[in-house]
């Protein structure tokens, strides 16, 4: 299966940099490795409409950069493998813009948005509680809120990054380097 197009949100680079630590020091607690850019999903599509990004492109350089609070952890799956991501919450404008991106594209949620980043991607199920624990352990009570720099879509297929808002904004580019599958949460 083809990794779908995403747009997505990045992190400021030093809190990218704090999430990719967390990840190394419960790899280091023997859970399994999280090879996942640090990132928040706006939408995802098997091809991502033209309209979609368009609207995007529109919507989103006026609320980025912007603040995420972290409200808790989640856990996303019913079946054998889970998610664990922080819930986070931003501003009025920015929940907003998402909402409406994300009804825009047909193969969406419709308005539906869950602002998260995911810290650990399809866990076996077992091993949630554990890693739930360990995440808390490891994760600095002052990592409270979180930066979002840039906006951008993302065409694995194509390796290719175009940022919609913030840093480098309309700047296409191949990155020759996999970016997560966003689309299992």
């Amino acid at each position: 299966m083809t990794s779908p197009d995403n747009i997505l949100l990045h992190l400021a680079t030093e809190e990218e940099q704090q999430v990719r630590e967390i990840f190394a020091l419960l790899e280091e607690r023997g859970f399994p490795t999280q090879h996942q850019t640090p990132h928040i999903t706006v939408t995802f599509s098997p091809w991502m409409a033209g309209d979609v990004v368009k609207r995007a492109a529109e919507l989103l350089p006026p609320v980025i950069p912007a603040r995420f609070q972290r409200m808790g952890t989640v856990v996303f799956g019913t079946k054998r493998r889970q998610t664990v991501a922080w819930l986070l919450e931003t501003s009025d404008e920015l929940e907003i813009a998402a909402r409406h991106i994300s009804a825009l594209n047909p193969d969406g949620r419709g308005p539906r948005w869950t602002p998260h980043l995911t810290m650990g991607l399809r866990l076996p199920r077992k091993l949630v509680p554990d890693y739930v624990r360990a995440l808390d352990e490891v994760t600095s009570p002052h990592l409270r809120e979180l930066t979002v720099v840039r906006a951008a879509l993302w065409k694995p297929r194509l390796s290719e990054l175009t940022v919609l808002a913030g840093e480098e904004q309309g700047v296409p580019r191949t990155t020759g380097r996999a970016e997560n599958p966003s689309w299992q949460l």
